[in-house]
């Protein structure tokens, strides 16, 4: 389930493509013409790493500083949080953890402007926010989340294509379902024959890239039981040094962009201290071991990046003996408070 579930995620994109682009312009009007002295993003788990590619875009392109809400400041602390000119986004599948539907309730009523990215419209998060803009991927039934995980990641960009009104990030975003397509045709066999013997590993990121390295991360504990750690590739050389030895597996995901060159240099780098490294990078780069699909634009390129890895990683399940749709004390639906 949890394959076929990432092989859909191309015509979940483009069926959310196709629908609400006068809300998302109606959105972008109003975020442009809003002063905010504080953006903020509410989420766990896989949501939270989309989140992190919404901050780094908003952060990018616009230049408005964001950071994540320990929800537990509201939920539980009753902190007396100022909510004035204050965006507050939140991404969910189901939109149903009080720790999220709370947090953007109480900056809604604090006069904050709040956007909920959503799969189900009608969940109470949908609800409690004033902009509640659907995913469109579908009823997801595998714990694993990944078509709605792409889902959320191409509504944060549309959310910042919208605000920014910048042409060429939209007619990327138009470019994504082909994109998406071709990335499920990438061979990333080599991984799994690294992986499938391992006990953990190391998966680096930086900038934009991070947020595919939080979630692939995530998704190796969660379907093989693999334990993963992600970092980015600059703080590699403080501690997370000291647990490399000879044969030690690490991915690196060497997106297109400004930190490229500094995670090719990391994995030559980690090669001559005997890690394995399995280097994720786009066709150009000669010293690859797995090939990372591209997208029309650079800050477009996790998202197809991601897809190539979901299908590796429901495989590579299955190698180690495991059911990708039945991860051990899981659930699909997670409430915390």
């Amino acid at each position: 389930m949890m394959l076929k579930e990432a092989l859909s995620a191309a015509d979940c994109v483009a069926t959310q493509l196709a629908h609400d682009g006068e809300q998302y312009a109606e959105l972008g009007r109003k975020l442009r013409s809003t002063s905010f002295s504080t953006a903020l993003t509410i989420a766990r788990g896989s949501s939270d790493h989309a989140c992190a590619y919404a901050a780094y875009l908003i952060m990018a392109r616009l230049g408005r500083v964001v950071a994540s809400l320990p929800m537990s400041l509201v939920t539980l602390n009753k902190s007396p949080l100022i909510t004035r000119d204050t965006l507050a986004i939140s991404i969910s599948q189901s939109g149903q953890s009080p720790d999220v539907v709370e947090p953007i309730r109480y900056f809604r009523d604090g006069g904050a402007t709040t956007i909920a990215l959503v799969n189900d419209i009608d969940s109470p998060l949908a609800q409690a926010a004033e902009y509640a803009m659907p995913l469109r991927a579908g009823k997801e039934q595998s714990v694993a989340a990944t078509k709605s995980f792409i889902t959320s990641l191409v509504a944060s960009a549309r959310l910042v294509a919208a605000w920014q009104n910048d042409p060429e990030l939209l007619a990327g975003l138009e470019a994504l379902p082909e994109s998406l397509r071709a990335a499920t045709t990438e061979d990333w066999t080599p991984a799994i024959e690294v992986l499938a013997p391992a006990r953990n590993i190391m998966v680096v990121g930086r900038g934009i890239s991070f947020p595919v390295a939080l979630e692939a991360s995530l998704k190796f504990k969660e379907t093989s039981a693999l334990q993963a750690e992600a970092f980015s590739g600059a703080e590699i050389k403080h501690g997370p040094m000291a647990l490399i030895e000879e044969g030690y597996p690490l991915v690196i995901f060497a997106t297109r962009g400004p930190t490229q060159a500094s995670l090719l240099a990391l994995a030559t780098e980690m090669r001559g201290r005997g890690a394995r490294v399995l280097l994720a990078a786009p066709a150009d780069v000669a010293e690859r071991d797995l090939t990372l699909p591209i997208a029309a634009t650079p800050d477009l390129d996790p998202i197809v990046a991601i897809q190539a890895f979901y299908v590796m990683a429901a495989k590579l399940s299955a190698a180690r003996g495991m059911d990708p749709d039945q991860p051990r004390h899981l659930s699909k639906v997670t409430k915390t408070n």
